[in-house]
C-alpha cells in the first residue's frame, strides 16, 4: 500500500497563552483569576473561573502576548513572567462548552490549542493596591478554595507549584518575592509551610534563618500588636547574589 494512504491529518493548532500569577497574603498562597460568563449547549448562562490568558495575535511573540493579555485582563503590568511548561494534549478541547465559549469570544474556529504558561510570583500587598485590578473581573483565590476551572486550567496550577518547589531548591530568592519588603520570620515560615504543604519546627527554622546571610534583622519591629512585637528581615539581593558565586 501507498504510504500516504495511511497519513494522518495535520492539526489545526491555535496558539495560546496562560498566566499564573502566585501572591502571598501572610497566611495563604492565591492564584489570580478571572471571571467567564458564557452559555452551555442548552442556551444557559453559566459562571465560572480561568487563568487570565488568550489566543496570540499573528504579530506578537510569546513574551509579549503574556505581558498583553495580563495587562488586559487583570490590569497587572510590569511583572515578571518566565515560561514553564508548554500544555498540547489533544484532550485540552475535550469540553464543548469551552470550546464554544472561546469561539464566541475570539470569532474563529477552534479545533486544539497548544498553550505556553506562564509564572509571576508577586508580591500580593502591592497588587491588591493596584487600583486597576478592581476595574477587571479578576480576584485572588486561595489555592485550596481553586473550584474547577476552564480548559486544563487546574492542571496548569498544580503543575506550576511543582515548578515552584524545585525551582526553590536551586534559587531560594524567588521565595522573597511572595514577601513584603519587610517581614517577620513566622511569614518566612508559614511561607514554607504552604509551599510544602507540612509544618516545621520553630526553633530550627530561626536556626536555618541565622544561616542565610542574605536574610537581614532590621531594628524594626512590629507595632500595635496585642503579642510579643516581632522582629522585621529584609532580603538583601546583593549579598545572595554574592553568596551564590
Amino acid at each position: 500500500m501507498n504510504n500516504m494512504e495511511h497519513k494522518i491529518p495535520l492539526a489545526n493548532n491555535h496558539i495560546s497563552v496562560d498566566c499564573v500569577v502566585i501572591g502571598f497574603d501572610g497566611e495563604k498562597l492565591k492564584v489570580l483569576l478571572v471571571r467567564r460568563i458564557g452559555e452551555d449547549s442548552g442556551g444557559e448562562v453559566f459562571h465560572d473561573m480561568k487563568l487570565p490568558g488568550s489566543l496570540i495575535y499573528v504579530d506578537e511573540d510569546l513574551d509579549g502576548a503574556a505581558m498583553r493579555v495580563l495587562n488586559q485582563l487583570t490590569g497587572l503590568k510590569n511583572v515578571n513572567l518566565m515560561q514553564f511548561k508548554v500544555f498540547s494534549s489533544k484532550d485540552r478541547t475535550k469540553n464543548p462548552k469551552d470550546v464554544r465559549w472561546l469561539e464566541r469570544a475570539e470569532k474563529a474556529k477552534v479545533e486544539r490549542i497548544v498553550t505556553i504558561a506562564y509564572l509571576s510570583l508577586v508580591k500580593i500587598d502591592r497588587a491588591l493596591n493596584n487600583k486597576n485590578l478592581n476595574n477587571f473581573q479578576a480576584e485572588w483565590v486561595p489555592l485550596d478554595e481553586v473550584k474547577d476551572l476552564a480548559f486544563d486550567h487546574n492542571l496548569i496550577i498544580d503543575e506550576a507549584m511543582k515548578f515552584i518547589r524545585q525551582y526553590v531548591e536551586f534559587n531560594p530568592s524567588c521565595l522573597f518575592d511572595l514577601l513584603p519588603r519587610k517581614f517577620t520570620a513566622l511569614q518566612l515560615r508559614m511561607l514554607y509551610e504552604v509551599l510544602y504543604g507540612k509544618r516545621i519546627d520553630v526553633r530550627n527554622f530561626h536556626k536555618k534563618i541565622t544561616m542565610m546571610e542574605y536574610v537581614i534583622p532590621m531594628d524594626e519591629y512590629q507595632q500595635g500588636v496585642s503579642h510579643r512585637a516581632a522582629r522585621f528581615y529584609k532580603f538583601d539581593k546583593k549579598i545572595y547574589n554574592k553568596t551564590r558565586r
